[in-house]
């Protein structure tokens, strides 16, 4: 396990679509469908992380709270499962009905989704306004495992009441850090080495 921060990326950027089977419905599920009027949180986890399991219950707490209010939210993996099967489909789904996800659990097995939002780690947090833009790229708290910080969503309910209310994301935010996602080992041609 690579502690691993968000990419810092320029905001503003528009939400990339996606078509993506969800683990526990078994339809395929695309932005479009997910996206609330409010905002969207396009969120990248997955099953066996401790800074994800550490979280995992605020962010659905949060949900709860928020998708009631127009906010969208899908949490998408895209950890190889062949060479992480903890990750694998059938994990995913007990995972997300063990914490009784009210949210789609989208699986990128191509990881193509996870490389256009530059997801680096789990948890990965992108939250989109009303436009679909990107407003923030920040941490869920200042909670980790293995530190006394509260875990109670302070940054990103900060960032989903500006939202809410009509007001100004604060652009000065702090990166997510967690397990690096685990990606696939590139295959292709390799020349022969004498």
């Amino acid at each position: 396990m690579a502690e691993t921060p968000t990419t810092q990326i320029p905001l503003g950027f528009k939400a990339p679509e996606f078509n993506l089977p969800d683990v526990v419905s078994g339809q395929m599920k695309t932005f479009s469908q997910i996206r609330g009027t409010k905002g969207t949180l396009v969120f990248f986890i997955c099953n066996h992380c401790p800074y994800v399991i550490h979280v995992i219950h605020e962010i659905v707490n949060i949900a709860h709270e928020y998708m009631p209010q127009g906010f969208g939210f899908v949490a998408i993996s895209s950890n190889d499962v062949e060479n992480y099967p903890q990750d694998g489909l059938e994990q995913m789904k007990i995972h997300a009905e063990k914490w009784g996800f009210p949210l789609p659990y989208l699986y990128d097995e191509s990881q193509a989704i996870a490389k256009a939002y530059e997801a680096a780690c789990t948890p990965d947090y992108n939250l989109f306004n009303g436009n679909d833009l990107c407003v923030y790229r920040g941490q869920l708290d200042d909670s980790r495992p293995k530190n006394n910080a509260p875990v109670n969503g302070k940054d990103l309910r900060t960032a989903l009441d500006a939202l809410l209310h009509e007001l100004p994301v604060d652009l000065n935010q702090k990166p997510s850090t967690g397990c690096n996602i685990k990606w696939k080992k590139e295959t292709g041609f390799k020349p022969f080495q004498f």
